[in-house]
């Protein structure tokens, strides 16, 4: 199934989501280098960065959602596009309540903080990787004739596999 919202041809959510990905990384990047030389301002940078990922993050959200509607009903991409939903909901949801608890003192955001930033981008691994299935194995948001059913890539059973025994029944 190919992409519901386009622009110039490609889809618009993989374009979108390398920005909130990119900013809650170098976030998590620039908080350890904020505790590791007690510089403030590389903590405040991350802030920044938070804020901009969150409304990025949403941006990308609107258009993954307008794409998963458009997956038939009973197919593994149906599911794995459910989790990844709300798996990248919880790193938002993360992300968020890290910045609020920063909101105060940004150069100085108390470990807590630090650490829900650290759990969302662990978090945004396992997400990324569900989207990657979505993509590049069972082809969502890429062509019609995806195999929305292909096994798991972790299966090592090819993604034909499930096409080729539909055909023969």
């Amino acid at each position: 199934m190919e992409s519901r919202v386009k622009l110039f041809g490609h889809a618009i959510h993989p374009i979108l989501v390398v920005f909130p990905l990119g900013l809650f990384a170098t976030a998590v990047v620039f908080d350890a280098l904020g505790w590791a030389t007690g510089n403030g301002r590389w903590l405040e940078m991350s802030f920044r960065m938070i804020a901009v990922g969150i409304l990025g993050g949403l941006a990308s959200a609107l258009f993954g959602l307008l794409d998963w509607q458009a997956i038939p009903h009973e197919t593994r991409a149906k599911e794995i596009g459910l989790w990844h939903a709300l798996g990248n909901v919880a790193v938002i949801l993360l992300f968020a309540a890290s910045w609020f608890m920063r909101w105060p003192l940004p150069s100085n955001p108390g470990a807590i903080a630090v650490m829900l930033s650290l759990v969302g981008a662990v978090l945004m691994l396992v997400t990324g990787w569900l989207g990657g299935e979505l993509v590049e194995r069972l082809g969502v948001g890429v062509d019609n004739g995806a195999n929305l059913n292909a096994p798991s890539s972790m299966s090592g059973r090819s993604a034909s596999e499930s096409q080729v025994r539909a055909q023969r029944d």
